[in-house]
């Protein structure tokens, strides 16, 4: 019988990326969407996580059950903490995107960066990071950094000022830590213009980690 996976999104954007995703790696596996965008203009809004809308991502794990998912991923870092409290109240996996990120960026090295165009990314990335390695017993040491504006010049349509932004910002950054990790998915496509000489240390993005790793959780 076909597993099923339930993808809980804050963007509609991310619907293509992650079905993508989902058909070369998981070409066996239902898979559905659960969209609501608010929830992330309420974080960006508040530049926090509240309470309503911690129980409101909840309520989309829970409902992502009741809709028959074997495991749950959640797409949005911003919302980590109401993913982690979801786990349980809920009978099947439920995952948050950045962790099998997290989990790499640990074993790759001690220096580690996160680079992110949102605080409200940023800050919850960078503790999922710490939170890991405490895990392993790691010492690591820790680098944020926040592009400041690039996230506001992408949505107002000048995408090439937030790639610039972020392309200096990683450059920056390479020379600094052993490992970057994108705290958003929507820098990813940045990494690839950048020169192999500019590319000094391993660059990691959630997206693909996320559904690699649910693939060798489906198989094992």
């Amino acid at each position: 019988m076909k597993k099923t996976l339930g993808l809980v999104h804050t963007s509609a954007t991310l619907v293509p990326v992650f079905q993508k995703l989902c058909s070369e790696y998981l070409p066996d596996v239902n898979v559905f969407n659960i969209v609501d965008d608010s929830l992330i203009k309420d974080v960006i809004t508040r530049n926090e996580l509240t309470k309503l809308t911690a129980r409101r991502v909840v309520d989309h794990v829970g409902s992502a059950e009741l809709a028959g998912a074997d495991i749950i991923l959640v797409t949005c870092s911003s919302i980590g903490a109401a993913i982690e409290a979801s786990v349980a109240l809920t009978s099947v996996p439920v995952l948050r995107v950045d962790q099998p990120m997290a989990d790499l960026a640990v074993k790759t090295g001690k220096r580690i960066g996160v680079i992110a165009t949102l605080p409200t990314t940023l800050g919850p990335t960078s503790d999922l990071v710490k939170r890991r390695a405490a895990i392993v017993g790691k010492e690591i040491e820790l680098t944020s950094k926040l592009c400041e504006g690039a996230f506001d010049a992408l949505m107002g349509g000048n995408p090439e000022i937030h790639d610039e932004m972020v392309a200096k910002a990683l450059i920056e950054l390479s020379s600094q830590v052993d490992v970057i990790v994108l705290a958003q998915a929507s820098m990813s496509r940045v990494v690839d213009t950048l020169q192999e000489s500019e590319k000094k240390v391993p660059i990691l993005s959630s997206p693909t980690l996320a559904i690699q790793h649910i693939a060798q959780l489906l198989n094992s």
